[in-house]
């Protein structure tokens, strides 16, 4: 066979970061990538067809990890792009003077390599408050195109 052997990095289970969708079937609150950022649909709106060519689709969105307005103008029987957006709960445990937040996992693992919220600012006192408190928070982090951030926080309970 051959003297050269293969070395792999990683493995994963093949799922790709984003899927095809019809533009003309992408709804408003829909995720959809612009500009290669996964984004949330704000607003669409469908122009007819003209003399030249197909219905054009023009989609508004917000980039959904730093909340800037993104804007694209598609043809409404092509394929967009559709990341596949997921959210995971984690019980917070610790807060560092660097920005970094320690989670519970659910099988029990801690989770360090996540930063706090920077553009959410009411978000980021929320979680910084209640945990001064002693608040148990449990943080939602939602993973699109291999980024990931904190979204959400309820409490559950006072230590």
């Amino acid at each position: 066979m051959s003297d050269i052997e293969e070395h792999f990095e990683l493995s994963d289970a093949g799922a790709s970061n984003t899927y095809p969708q019809q533009a003309s079937t992408i709804r408003k609150n829909g995720y959809i990538v612009i500009k290669n950022r996964p984004c949330k649909v704000t607003e669409v709106s469908t122009s007819k067809t003209g003399k030249h060519g197909h219905a054009k689709c023009h989609f508004v969105a917000t980039d959904i990890f730093n909340g800037k307005k993104l804007e694209d103008i598609v043809p409404s029987s092509h394929s967009c792009d559709v990341p596949n957006v997921s959210r995971t709960e984690y019980q917070l445990l610790d807060i560092t003077e660097d920005g970094f937040v320690s989670l519970l996992t659910e099988n029990g693992n801690t989770k360090d390599d996540l930063r706090l919220p920077d553009h959410d600012c009411a978000l980021l006192t929320q979680l910084e408050d209640g945990f001064e408190v002693g608040k148990d928070l449990v943080v939602t982090v939602m993973t699109a195109m291999g980024e990931e951030q904190i979204c959400a926080l309820k409490e559950i309970g006072t230590k």
